[in-house]
């Protein structure tokens, strides 16, 4: 850990806090958190910094990074890095992430031995804090299985399981901005931390006083730290190939890392199932955590300006299909003609889009090698289209889609059905699965099958665009949209509270026009309809408020992020096919229904102050 002087005269350092509050420059959790940090001698490394940020009256950085203990969200700790703070990633809360799963892990299996998978991307930073973890587990008594280059998520997920690991630990930040990183924490069984364990963690966090950390370099010399990246990385790709779908392979494609770990899962995937001419965009290739020649610099698949440049260079070279993966190569993002007209235009899949031609990709797949069978099922979220259920039901298969949003809620289907009748899994946020090998969404087997699927729609005489139109003609019109509404701080904090309250307790009497049928609300257990009548809601439980119209298919979901400061507002529509007429006006008629929704909703947002 970094060292710096204790010795440092606290009690003016707590007049000027004091004073700093009165003048509403710190708020409540500020004032508690940094008091703490002072004068706890856990902390004692760190006065001198905080010290000189008092001295500085570095009000607005001193609140942005103590206002709150950074919390555990949909799959880990994830914020800012800061050198010191409650609220920020550095080397204490990372510190506290690890100690906190380790004690836990030794509470739940008390005998031994314990062993733990660690992998880490390219983010600033995470190389260190992956060791950082590989110390302090090792000081544990546990034996870690490390990565010993960057490597994605599922491959971590893969890795836990491959090993047997009691957990996992998986040093990254997915899209988030470049001056954040995270730990993700994985349980035995592949996937992200579920009740009880997450709470439990987050329990054995909370009281951390300290942590010991033995040498990295000695740890491995010593055996208690294995690198096993090459038996992996050859195990994963097996498993993934176990996975491939026989057809034709005639398709150039561009593929961006967009400066993650992706490459090298991906390229050696795709030569492997027989792809031959794949081209990785130059400008992304470098593994670099600023994320230099991204528009904005924030490597998110879900943004269609990261296909522009891209798309470009695929009209220059003729390609046929531009496929992207987030840093931690978890998320798949593409691009397609149109028609494969030379000059058609190009066009961006969602993710909800891209999780409609995959989940029909692969159960025509099964069903065409006789693979289908009764008790095949796949998985999705409350927040995905519905048109994943209606291709499943098209293929007498089950789709069980009643889940929290969060990949390890998919998982836990997997393990709770049994993964013998697990088909295909995913989520609004660009998240695919197939096969049982991990518990988490995986980029590289994405890539490889929306590569299979565009080379096979070419050889049919259509593109991928084409081919979601004919499912949109089968199943009806679904179109969806994210609203985003970020809300920094403590401040944030607190308007995203009073937003959900406020649809909670207030909800419009229509959205976009159309009369409200029912509030969903999943905190509360309850359906409750604007005449003052209720039922309870059989779901799970979350702060999720589904609002749904007197058009069936036509709803929003509002929740708050578990990631990153934002409420995130999910927008539906739907025309059945019997009711669909012409598909373009169809199209026009439901992104004005989306707009109303949007507006209506940022009205309602720009109430709370």
């Amino acid at each position: 850990m970094t060292e710096y002087s204790s010795t440092v005269d606290v009690s003016p350092l707590l007049s000027k806090i004091e004073q700093a509050a009165n003048r509403n420059l710190l708020s409540a959790g500020a004032v508690d958190n940094l008091r703490v940090w002072l004068t706890d001698d856990r902390y004692a490394a760190y006065r001198s910094q905080i010290a000189d940020h008092i001295v500085d009256e570095k009000w607005e950085t001193l609140d942005d990074v103590f206002w709150t203990v950074i919390p555990f969200g949909t799959g880990g700790r994830r914020g800012r890095m800061y050198p010191f703070g409650s609220n920020a990633i550095n080397e204490r809360t990372i510190g506290e992430s690890a100690q906190g799963l380790a004690s836990y892990v030794k509470q739940v299996k008390p005998a031994g031995p314990w062993s733990c998978a660690i992998a880490y991307d390219t983010r600033h930073r995470s190389r260190e804090f992956a060791e950082l973890c590989a110390g302090i587990l090792v000081a544990n008594g546990f034996e870690v299985f490390f990565i010993d280059d960057f490597r994605s998520t599922p491959e971590l997920s893969y890795l836990v399981r491959f090993k047997k690991c009691d957990c996992g630990i998986m040093v990254t930040a997915s899209h988030n901005p470049p001056s954040d990183n995270a730990v993700k924490i994985y349980w035995s069984n592949g996937g992200q931390l579920i009740p009880p364990h997450d709470k439990a963690v987050i329990q054995h966090v909370m009281k951390v006083r300290q942590f010991d950390c033995v040498e990295f370099d000695p740890a491995v010399d010593s055996g208690h730290i294995h690198l096993c990246q090459d038996e992996v990385d050859r195990a994963l790709l097996g498993e993934h190939l176990k996975l491939r779908i026989e057809g034709p392979r005639d398709i150039r494609i561009i593929y961006s890392p967009l400066h993650g770990v992706g490459e090298f899962n991906v390229k050696s995937l795709l030569a492997a199932d027989g792809f031959e001419s794949v081209e990785i965009y130059e400008p992304h290739r470098e593994p670099n955590g600023d994320f230099p020649n991204v528009p904005g610099h924030i490597s998110n698949p879900e943004n269609p300006q990261v296909f522009q440049a891209i798309i470009e260079r695929a009209k220059q070279t003729g390609a046929e299909l531009v496929l992207a993966t987030d840093p931690d190569c978890d998320r798949l993002g593409a691009a397609a003609p149109l028609t494969l007209d030379p000059q058609a235009a190009w066009q961006t899949l969602n993710g909800n889009q891209l999780a409609a031609v995959l989940c029909d990709f692969v159960l025509a797949g099964r069903r065409d090698k006789g693979q289908a069978g009764e008790a095949d099922y796949v998985v999705t979220t409350l927040v995905t289209t519905q048109m994943v259920r209606r291709i499943a039901a098209s293929y007498d298969t089950k789709c069980f889609d009643n889940n929290l949003v969060g990949f390890k809620w998919i998982a836990e289907v997997i393990d709770r059905e049994g993964p013998q009748g697990f088909v295909f899994g995913t989520e609004e946020s660009h998240g695919f699965l197939v096969g049982t090998y991990a518990r988490d969404k995986d980029g590289a087997v994405a890539c490889m099958l929306m590569s299979e699927l565009a080379a096979q729609c070419k050889a049919d005489g259509y593109t991928v665009h084409q081919k979601l139109e004919q499912l949109y003609e089968k199943f009806g019109y679904h179109a969806e949209r994210l609203m985003t509404i970020r809300m920094e701080g403590s401040d944030g904090m607190r308007r995203m509270s009073q937003l959900m309250d406020e649809i909670r307790d207030r909800p419009p009497h229509a959205i976009g026009g159309i009369p409200l049928d029912s509030v969903r609300d999943h905190l509360t257990q309850e359906i409750r309809r604007p005449d003052g009548t209720s039922q309870p809601l059989r779901g799970p439980t979350d702060n999720l408020i589904v609002l749904e119209t007197t058009e069936p298919g036509n709803y929003v979901a509002v929740r708050p992020s578990g990631t990153e400061p934002k409420i995130k507002m999910y927008l539906f529509s739907y025309v059945p096919p019997d009711q669909l007429g012409d598909l373009a006006e169809s199209k026009q008629r439901m992104n004005q229904r989306l707009d109303a929704f949007e507006q209506d909703f940022q009205q309602l947002s720009q109430r709370v102050s």
